[in-house]
Parts: C-alpha cells; sequence; structure tokens
C-alpha cells in the first residue's frame, strides 16, 4: 500500500495530502458509500480501507500507513454502543488511546492520525469528516517521513 508522493493540484497548485482511511464495514464504510450515493461533496485525498471493524485494526496498520507515504490517516468505526460485533468499537476507542499516545511519543504531529465514529446513515457526516482531517492534514503539510521502510525486511545495521 505505498501512497507515493503527495499531490499538487496542477489547476491550482495546491498541496493535496494522501489519506489511508480504515473504515468499518458495517458503519463507516456504508457511511461512504451513502455520501456518494447521495452525491455529497467531499475531497479526494482518502484511499479507502474496509476492514471489518475498528477494534480489529492493528495499530502497525496506521503506522504501516506513514511509513508508506500517507501524510495523514483516519480511523472511523460504528458509534460506541452500536459495534455489529457488540464490543469492538470499545476495543477500538482504548486502541486509539494508546497509539495515540505511543504516536506523540515517537514525535508525530498531533492531527496526522484521525479517529471518528459516522454510522451507516450520516453520509453528511462522513463528508465533514473527510473535509475536516483533509483541512488538518494539508495545514501540517506532507509527511516529514518520521518513519522509514527498510528495503528486506531486516534491521539496517
Amino acid at each position: 500500500m505505498i501512497m507515493g508522493e503527495s499531490q499538487v493540484n496542477t489547476e491550482t497548485k495546491a498541496y493535496e495530502p494522501k489519506i489511508a482511511a480504515f473504515l468499518c464495514n458495517w458503519c463507516s464504510y456504508a457511511g461512504a458509500d451513502l455520501a456518494g450515493v447521495g452525491r455529497f461533496q467531499y475531497p479526494a485525498t482518502i484511499r479507502t480501507i474496509r476492514v471489518p471493524c475498528s477494534g480489529r485494526i492493528n495499530p502497525l496498520y496506521i503506522l504501516k500507513a506513514m511509513a508508506n507515504g500517507a501524510d495523514g490517516v483516519l480511523v472511523s468505526g460504528c458509534h460506541p454502543g452500536d459495534c455489529h460485533y457488540m464490543s469492538g468499537n470499545y476495543v477500538a476507542r482504548r486502541k486509539f488511546a494508546l497509539i495515540d499516545s505511543l504516536l506523540k511519543h515517537v514525535g508525530l504531529e498531533e492531527g496526522r492520525v484521525n479517529f471518528s465514529w459516522v454510522s451507516a446513515a450520516e453520509g453528511v457526516r462522513f463528508a465533514e469528516v473527510v473535509k475536516g482531517v483533509t483541512g488538518r492534514v494539508a495545514a501540517l503539510g506532507p509527511n516529514n517521513g518520521v518513519f522509514k521502510v527498510v528495503d528486506g525486511g531486516g534491521t539496517n545495521e
């Protein structure tokens, strides 16, 4: 999932960030679908990755997305109490708190990784979340490569 270089819109010369979006299959992905079907306008800056549940997102997925060129990450799932798998979003909320403190510890700017709750009926809310995340990440500028990808998967000694 190499995101490549950040793009510059040739018409406006404006920086457009690349955002990896991990979306829960049952709520947030359906909300994104509703936003598309309803033709609600939002920036085309996200690359959608559908996951069964936000609680199943390994924090390493977020780190790997950043290491592979994403300027930002959005993780979105069902509202607490509405999880298809009963308690997956509560697990996700605990993971989000841990990954947030880890990212602050390694020096990643606040606002590069965003978490939200969007239900299947909230297409407008999904569009607003994407606009907000894109604005925050665009204000931070391109990812400065806090993380490095080592070819071959081994250590660089």
